[in-house]
């Protein structure tokens, strides 16, 4: 009996795997998944009881409802949105709040297309590259200042982030009507980049024919486990890291704190921008549009960091199955639900991978309380 009640806690079931901070995080993640989903349904049952079920079952099977176009189409859309959660989970691993993303997104997509319109001269192979390179530099340019606000006058950074984004609106509504070579007046939007401007799909339409998947998605995948390696096995991730649990502490140690968060900053910033210039430059017809509203993607990308807990490879997944969600959810008209039921089921998953948080603290809190103080008396037992 006593040899029983110790493998209950040695062996991989459901308590042993409560001890693991990643399975701790993996169920976290899962239940806010599922929550989510339930209360999605429950609206469903009352919009429309007779369709809900089936209704609902598009939203499970996701983008695989429209074959390969639609499952190319959960890469497409799925990019921006892992890109902006990297952002932000990024600067939450360095103990900042950026929730500016949707302004260094629109900036460096503003930077990106100007040079995917106007710098005709480059060579073919290479245009989008320096295209996109210019998305990047204009997010992390609009990044800086935050992080020098926060570093040296200890500006809260999501209130000079938040003012940043309204700026970064207005600013570039007024350089793209000030430019007219990219300015399409006709339709109050920026012209289209140049075809030698368009990211390659490297043969992934082939692949997934019908659907607008490119090269974006690799590069954000190559980018998070990029970012992955920074944070956990450099030198440079860990002092990034220390620096945002503890200020005082990191320049007792010896860490300039304040090039720490201005670097924090600038490199979300960058990631933003990457996410802006992979977005309008993917050859799917996409422009700036001239009207005082903040690109989605940016605010997207909270509940995907959210959701991920800000993992850099959770990121991914997490991103992937928010635009999973998003691409069922445009086959439930099928079932005469209104295309607003659409949103209001997304913003509940999203809105619900707050959640996800919560029941992380529950679960380490049982841990602690439960399972650490058995397992040892069963090790002293032993």
């Amino acid at each position: 009996m006593k040899d029983k009640f110790k493998d209950l806690f040695r062996k991989d079931n459901l308590l042993y795997l409560i001890n693991n901070d990643k399975i701790i995080n993996f169920y976290s993640s899962l239940i806010a998944i599922i929550f989510g989903l339930l209360i999605g349904f429950i609206i469903m049952l009352f919009a429309n009881p007779s369709d809900a079920f089936y209704g609902f079952s598009k939203i499970l099977s996701g983008g695989f409802s429209g074959g390969s176009k639609g499952t190319g189409n959960i890469f497409y859309y799925a990019t921006p949105i892992i890109l902006t959660g990297l952002s932000i989970g990024f600067a939450f691993k360095t103990g900042l709040f950026n929730i500016g993303a949707s302004g260094q997104l629109l900036f460096g997509a503003f930077c990106a297309l100007f040079v995917g319109i106007k710098w005709t001269w480059l060579p073919a192979g290479l245009h989008w590259i320096v295209a996109v390179l210019a998305g990047v530099t204009g997010g992390a340019f609009w990044a800086l200042l935050p992080g020098i606000l926060k570093a040296l006058l200890n500006v809260h950074e999501v209130i000079a982030t938040i003012m940043m984004n309204y700026i970064g609106v207005y600013l570039v509504n007024m350089l793209i009507k000030g430019t007219p070579s990219i300015f399409d007046s006709s339709k109050n939007q920026t012209r289209l980049p140049n075809a030698n401007a368009i990211l390659p799909k490297l043969g992934l339409d082939k692949l997934f024919p019908g659907s607008s998947i490119n090269i974006g998605i690799i590069i954000a995948i190559i980018v998070a486990i990029i970012i992955y390696i920074i944070l956990n096995k450099t030198s440079f991730g860990y002092e990034l890291k220390a620096c945002g649990y503890n200020k005082n502490a990191s320049k007792y140690a010896g860490i300039n704190e304040k090039k720490s968060i201005i670097l924090s900053m600038v490199i979300a910033g960058a990631l933003a921008g990457l996410a802006g210039g992979l977005l309008y430059l993917s050859g799917t017809g996409k422009r700036i549009e001239v009207v005082d509203v903040l690109p989605v993607e940016g605010f997207n990308g909270i509940p995907v960091a959210l959701l991920g807990l800000s993992n850099p490879i959770g990121i991914i997944f997490a991103g992937l199955f928010i635009s999973y969600i998003s691409q069922g959810g445009f086959y439930m008209q099928l079932y005469n639900f209104a295309p607003q039921i659409i949103d209001i089921i997304i913003a509940i998953i999203i809105y619900s991978s707050a959640f996800s948080l919560i029941v992380k603290q529950f679960l380490q809190k049982f841990r602690v309380e439960r399972i650490q103080p058995i397992s040892q008396a069963a090790e002293r037992e032993e």
